[in-house]
């Protein structure tokens, strides 16, 4: 199972993040989130990584097209757009930058088919991202995406199992249920979260 941990603000939590053995790790640079990174540090903490797993870029905020440059730029290897971005704003993307990642939620979006937007993934998050709020995980039952889908949205070390065995996710996405406090990780946590969704994907 792919496990994601988003939303990261300092290099030195690369290291950890893959030492506990994540897939994926992101970079926040939207103008609101307490996450959000400006470019330079996004290109550092992406080349912390070295190319040992997928690096993401995340927005909601900015045009489709700039983000695809943007992600060129930093060296990301996916982008990921957040929220209300159209098929079109899909379709600019794709023109510049090869990979790119839906994220929605069942509040905005109720079209759950992976590829849709000719996205690779679809990540279906809480209707507040980044809030930490844990969402009903019931609204999904007879409705799961089929393929390459990650879960987000109010999932920490004490949850994540039960949520992967109730909607058997093909990935997970983790940023606030492993912070001390808003936009700072805390390694422990980190750790732990990545050691339950190892044991639940056994």
């Amino acid at each position: 199972m792919l496990a994601k941990v988003c939303g990261l603000t300092a290099v030195d939590d690369v290291e950890v993040a893959v030492g506990a053995g994540a897939d994926a790790i992101g970079v926040v640079m939207n103008r609101t989130s307490p996450r959000a990174v400006d470019a330079d540090l996004a290109r550092r903490i992406i080349a912390a990584a070295d190319g040992a797993v997928d690096t993401v870029l995340v927005v909601n905020d900015m045009p489709s097209a700039d983000a695809a440059r943007l992600a060129q730029e930093i060296g990301a290897s996916i982008l990921q757009l957040h929220g209300t971005y159209t098929e079109a704003d899909f379709a600019a993307a794709a023109a510049i930058f090869p990979r790119l990642w839906r994220a929605t939620s069942l509040a905005h979006s109720p079209d759950l088919r992976v590829g849709t937007y000719g996205e690779e993934a679809l990540l279906l998050d809480a209707p507040r991202p980044g809030s930490g709020e844990q969402w009903d995980l019931s609204a999904l039952t007879g409705r799961a995406p089929d393929g390459h889908w990650l879960l987000a949205g109010g999932l920490r070390p004490d949850n994540v199992a039960a949520a992967i065995a109730a909607v058997a996710p093909w990935g997970v996405d983790v940023s606030s249920g492993v912070e001390s406090s808003p936009g700072v990780k805390d390694h422990g946590l980190i750790r732990a979260f990545l050691a339950e969704v190892c044991a639940a994907s056994r």
